[in-house]
């Protein structure tokens, strides 16, 4: 039987927390930031978790984890 394999684009993105929430980083802060507002930018900081309406996408991504 072979091997599970994760998606290295899943790998890259997310990882999961102890408590098994899966954490992503925030969309919209790559580039083009000239043009949007420091509030904005500023409300773009850190990471949030996965909504649970994504969740079962992200755990067939990325099995053993």
């Amino acid at each position: 039987m072979p091997k599970m394999k994760t998606k290295s684009s899943a790998k890259k993105r997310f990882r999961v927390r102890p408590s098994g929430t899966v954490k992503r980083g925030q969309a919209f802060k790559r580039h083009i930031l000239t043009k949007k507002t420091t509030k904005n930018k500023r409300q773009l900081r850190g990471s949030v978790a996965v909504h649970e309406t994504n969740m079962a996408s992200v755990t067939r991504m990325m099995p053993n984890a």
